[in-house]
């Protein structure tokens, strides 16, 4: 899976981008056919919100995109608010898929087969 960890205005340092990769690694076991997860950070200009981070996290899986955002005053805990919702949104889509092929499975079976019962005439 490729990683992409920009800045918005911020300095991405190498822990961000160790803790990202890190968080790339637990997203890529739930879902291995995931393409790329883009984390953008970025910082909030007023003074009333003091600096305040701000991520968007966006993973790309076949036929599939998901995407969180959260704010915090630091980066490492925004990123992890961020993980934190890909990772349920991905097992929560995980879980939909495999009651849908659990539902249909159930349409698959045949009868039960019991006793034959002789019609034969005689």
């Amino acid at each position: 899976m490729d990683l992409v960890v920009k800045g918005r205005g911020v300095r991405v340092t190498d822990q961000v981008r160790r803790s990202a990769e890190h968080g790339a690694e637990k997203l890529a076991r739930l879902e291995p056919r995931a393409i790329r997860l883009e984390i953008e950070v970025g910082s909030e200009r007023s003074p009333r919100l003091d600096g305040i981070k701000h991520l968007d996290g966006t993973l790309e899986a076949p036929r599939r995109i998901f995407r969180a955002s959260a704010s915090a005053p630091d980066v490492t805990a925004a990123l992890d608010q961020v993980l934190n919702k890909l990772d349920r949104q991905l097992r929560d889509h995980l879980d939909r898929r495999k009651k849908r092929v659990h539902a249909r499975s159930d349409r698959l079976k045949s009868p039960p087969i019991g006793p034959e019962e002789d019609t034969g005439g005689g």
